[in-house]
């Protein structure tokens, strides 16, 4: 993809009349960083080249609209392959642990959420990444959209990802997504325990042709299955999941309440709850507070 980017800022320089120096002064780059664009060699052209170059080169967002295949060059294997089986998937159902799914993220809950990857560089390729993750939100919404169907731990909802005001728009997205016909969102609610898919997460994705494939997901690894024996487990597991959370008119009440919650709630400073436990310990008599979070009580003599 990075050479078919190469070509296509190529030819649209060619046809501008203009030389490899002329096109770096208007896109502000040096000439040779234009060579390397243009022979896919060196580093990948970022978002903020690829608007420059399409503004300079009155290529009517062309190049921008290239440029998140390029930048998924940059993944594993295994992830690249993931992203293409689910930009073909007429069926996408996902179970999320931890955090809402990409599709459904809103840009500041996805930017605080990205904000705190390990490899991240700096602020453009932090942008990079939200315009990246935002942008494969639109298969949503063109033709030929896929069904997608969305288990959301519950611990999805309490986790304040970004801040109060950020998640509150985060659920009411959720919220107005569930709306749409071919958007389905449950939850799994604390109370049902332990389950198959219990610390990661699990997508299950299938083609036009009706064949299948399984990506689960954890803080740091990610594995496609693709064998039709290896798969038939995951579907299994998904479906007691779908069975085990709440259905959907009472999971979207259950998101409703969470976004409630998530105005009225006051969580107190780390200063603030330091101070409140200091207090706790120094109360003469009664309940004392002990390491670990368990409160003993005061040894009392026999009457």
């Amino acid at each position: 993809m990075a050479a078919l980017f190469g070509s296509r800022v190529r030819r649209l320089r060619v046809a501008a009349g203009l030389t490899q120096a002329e096109l770096g002064e208007k896109a502000h780059v040096v000439a040779s960083r234009i060579t390397q664009v243009e022979r896919a060699s060196g580093a990948r052209p970022t978002l903020e080249l690829a608007r420059t170059l399409d503004d300079a080169l009155g290529a009517d967002d062309l190049l921008v609209d290239l440029w998140p295949y390029v930048y998924r060059e940059t993944f594993p294997n295994w992830s690249r392959r993931f992203m293409e089986y689910a930009e073909r998937a007429s069926v996408i159902m996902q179970y999320a642990a931890h955090v809402v799914p990409g599709l459904l993220q809103t840009e500041e809950y996805a930017r605080a959420l990205l904000s705190v990857g390990r490899t991240l560089s700096g602020k453009e390729q932090l942008e990079e990444r939200v315009a990246a993750r935002i942008g494969r939100q639109a298969r949503l919404w063109s033709p030929g959209t896929p069904e997608l169907w969305v288990i959301l731990d519950e611990s999805v909802l309490r986790r304040p990802i970004g801040g109060r005001a950020v998640m509150r728009d985060q659920l009411a997205s959720l919220l107005e997504a569930a709306e749409e016909r071919h958007i389905t969102v449950q939850v799994l609610p604390f109370d049902q325990g332990e389950h198959g898919a219990l610390g990661g997460s699990l997508t299950l994705l299938t083609m036009p042709d009706g064949s299948e494939t399984v990506y689960t997901e954890g803080a740091d690894y990610g594995q496609l299955v693709e064998e039709p024996a290896e798969i038939r487990p995951y579907r299994e597991t998904y479906d007691r999941l779908r069975a085990a959370a709440l259905p959907p008119l009472m999971s979207l009440d259950m998101i409703r309440s969470a976004l409630e919650d998530n105005r009225e709630a006051s969580v107190p400073s780390r200063s603030q709850r330091r101070r409140v436990a200091q207090e706790q310990l120094q109360q003469p008599g009664g309940w004392r507070l002990r390491g670990g979070g368990r409160r003993l009580p005061r040894h009392r003599p026999h009457p």
